[in-house]
């Protein structure tokens, strides 16, 4: 669609989207007013309009008018956002910069907005200074201090015989016991954990204080301890992301175990398989996962996973008497055991650095999950990702609906409690109109998403109507975003900023992200994560110039805090290392993503490198056809575009599978259709490319974590077409 410019928008055209007269009139004057002040068509002018004109009352067409309208000649990457010098000084990292930026740049360092990027590449060339006053910062504390902050370990030929480093080489710590402890940052009557039940979304919030988190940790940790497993075994969870799950995280890491991880929505096969790799001794799960109107089994497939010895928690109303196996136990006998502890302060098992605190796994779409442990040092790195990208501090109330057996479920707990931030926990979907209800009752400050989640919302409008004034800003990550979905999102909460985050379970956390110092454009990031440097590799494998636009694979600088230096189930130099580049006598960690740097120097994410495709000898993302396909038809909800070889040879073709917003859409025209994004893609991609085939799904394929298995589209259409020629 194409937009007025927003000195030629007139008081008729915001009538036309449904806006009552006299409020036209009145939006009209408060926009002309702003447009005399700075002009029709700059930053500025966008950020008076989100804060004098718009509101979430206000139809989202006219959002997007005035969006559209202020940026008709901008070019790339649109700032949606911008940062002011007085919020901005007030931020975690503008606060550190006001006391030692002279220390850490010298004569360069002017203020913190416009000296962060000079400040990011100093935490990448200094990391004895900025790791160590970052995790002062927040407060870490270990009962061994390490010798340094990274000993780089070369070899005799100057080349890193380790090519991660070592991180706080001698330390001795728990991260469990920093999330508990108090110190400057909060006391004991401070809220920690927030949580509502589904179906209770009209009754009083529950809460938690750091007191009652203390003693309800070490009673768990008790009773781990009297269960006689040997130290550092590995301890299973598999459950939904609530209140006693984070309870019994805290616990397992405090007593010296480890924490397998182990999503809600597996199956059997996948349970079984993770319990093996890991060589689990127990499991924590409940009996049934209670959504709405339907109770959805657990317990059972965790027998039929063959697991070992089961504590199961049975939820509020279900069958008590249900009988478990021979060797489980019930919640309630678990704690039991104990009882005589309660109270009874639990020490913490203090471990090195090196040791593991939680064996996670890639996604496993194909083959074999890789099985990835987190140490001691990891928690730090997640913690330091929320401290410095997304705000966190004390007081800061923290939501991202997510699950334990995903990264994002542990990187909410230590990126809260080591920050002094309360958790916020919604036991049920996050589709409905009640988790929105929660974060407006929760007040929360910090709002983590996944597009999908945002897409249906849209859809549903089931945020309407509720207060998200609190919130100071959101965090993305899981998939590539989109322009309108997320100006829609920032519309919800007066536009505050979305922090897109992008990294992996083997990071521990991010390596690109946005910031509160820095202008921030929808479906972009702004800046590598501190601590990490980035790489685009050009089609000779060798790092394009770091300051230049370009596209193709990422790599990663390889001293990264908190990464992962080992897999339990593959060999980790093979996977992340083998036949990389060498950058400066380092080798380059792959990552396997294709990334954009674009000439205003943010950073676009398009799938992973296997999601690329060859059209006629050009290669193009998915993800960018994807992005313009979406928004050809109203009626489309997502599009997967797939590159398929014909099965006679010959170049690949293009096809788009199609989800629609109803799923019962048995009228669509595909061919008008076909034809509607075949313009769209020619007009704003490559006029040379050509849609072969629409192909109608009810849903796309995706992973646990929520990434389309094009992989799997490409078979089940390749499957599709022998079968119409058999």
């Amino acid at each position: 669609m194409a937009y007025k410019g927003l000195d030629r928008i007139t008081v008729s055209d915001i009538e036309a989207l449904g806006i009552e007269s006299e409020a036209a009139k009145r939006l009209h004057a408060t926009l002309t007013n702003i447009i005399q002040n700075y002009g029709p068509a700059t930053p500025h002018t966008w950020r008076n309009i989100t804060a004098h004109v718009l509101s979430p009352e206000l139809p989202f067409s006219f959002h997007q008018m005035l969006y559209y309208g202020c940026y008709k000649d901008f070019g790339p990457d649109p700032p949606a956002w911008l940062p002011d010098s007085e919020t901005a000084n007030l931020t975690n990292v503008g606060q550190l910069l006001e006391r030692r930026g002279k220390e850490f740049l010298g004569s360069r360092y002017k203020d913190p907005m416009s000296s962060f990027s000079d400040f990011q590449e100093f935490s990448v060339s200094n990391p004895e200074v900025y790791w160590k006053a970052v995790l002062d910062e927040m407060n870490a504390s270990f009962s061994v201090p390490p010798q340094c902050i990274l000993r780089e370990n070369l070899s005799g030929d100057g080349q890193l015989s380790v090519p991660g480093g070592q991180w706080l080489p001698g330390a001795f710590g728990n991260p469990a016991k920093n999330c508990l402890s108090l110190n400057r940052k909060r006391s004991l009557n401070d809220t920690m954990v927030i949580w509502r039940d589904e179906g209770n979304d009209d009754l009083p919030l529950n809460k938690m204080t750091l007191k009652e988190l203390h003693t309800e940790v070490w009673l768990v940790a008790h009773a781990l301890k009297a269960l006689g497993l040997e130290k550092g075994s590995a301890i299973a969870i598999d459950m939904p992301m609530h209140v006693n799950s984070v309870i019994i995280y805290l616990a397992i890491v405090l007593a010296g175990y480890v924490v397998v991880s182990i999503a809600d929505s597996f199956a059997p096969p996948e349970i079984s398989t993770r319990l093996k790799i890991s060589e689990a001794k127990a499991i924590f799960t409940q009996d049934l996962i209670v959504r709405g109107e339907k109770s959805l089994p657990l317990y059972s497939k965790i027998v039929a996973a063959q697991s070992p010895m089961a504590i199961v928690i049975l939820t509020k109303g279900s069958n008590s008497s249900m009988k478990l196996r021979d060797g489980d136990i019930s919640w309630h006998d678990f704690l039991e055991t104990v009882k005589d502890f309660k109270e009874d302060e639990f020490a913490a098992v203090e471990q090195p650095i090196e040791a593991f605190t939680n064996i996670l796994f890639s996604s496993g779409t194909t083959g074999e999950p890789k099985a990835i442990p987190w140490t001691h040092a990891t928690p730090f790195k997640a913690a330091a990702d929320a401290w410095c990208h997304m705000d966190i501090r004390i007081g800061d109330v923290v939501s991202w609906p997510t699950n334990l057996g995903w990264m994002m479920g542990p990187w909410l707990v230590y990126a809260s409690l080591l920050n002094g931030a309360s958790i916020a926990l919604y036991n049920g979907s996050p589709l409905g109109s009640g988790f929105p209800k929660f974060v407006q009752d929760a007040k929360v400050t910090m709002l983590g998403v996944i597009p999908s989640i945002v897409r249906t919302w849209k859809s549903t409008n089931s945020v309407s109507g509720y207060d998200w004034s609190t919130i100071r800003c959101f965090g993305s990550t899981g998939e590539a975003s989109n322009v309108d979905e997320y100006l829609w999102l920032m519309g919800r909460a007066r536009y505050k900023p979305i922090i897109e985050y992008c990294g992996g379970t083997e990071i521990g956390g991010g390596f690109v992200s946005g910031s509160l110092l820095q202008a921030q454009s929808l479906a972009a990031f702004s800046t590598p994560a501190m601590g990490c440097s980035l790489f685009i590799l050009g089609n000779d494998g060798v790092p394009i110039p770091q300051n230049e636009p370009g596209v193709g694979e990422l790599a990663l600088g390889p001293l990264m805090f908190g990464a992962s230096s080992t897999l339990l189930n593959a060999d980790h130099y093979d996977v992340y290392f083998k036949e990389m580049p060498v950058w400066n006598g380092k080798v380059l960690r792959r990552h396997g993503d294709v990334f954009e740097r674009t000439s205003r120097g943010y950073y676009h994410a398009h799938g992973r490198a296997d999601d690329t495709m060859n059209l006629g000898g050009i290669k193009v993302s998915s993800v960018e056809i994807e992005r313009i396909c979406n928004e050809v038809d109203s009626d489309v909800l997502e599009t997967a575009a797939i590159g398929v070889p014909p099965a006679v040879g010959g170049p690949e073709q293009l096809v788009l599978a199609v989800v629609f917003k109803n799923s019962d859409n048995q009228t669509a025209d595909l061919n008008q259709l076909r034809t509607s994004f075949n313009s769209a893609v020619q007009k704003k991609l490559n006029p040379l490319f050509k849609v072969s085939r629409v192909v109608p799904l009810p849903s796309l394929p995706r992973t646990a974590t929520n990434k389309v298995m094009r992989r799997i589209l490409r078979q089940q259409y390749a499957q599709l077409d022998q079968s119409a020629k058999l």
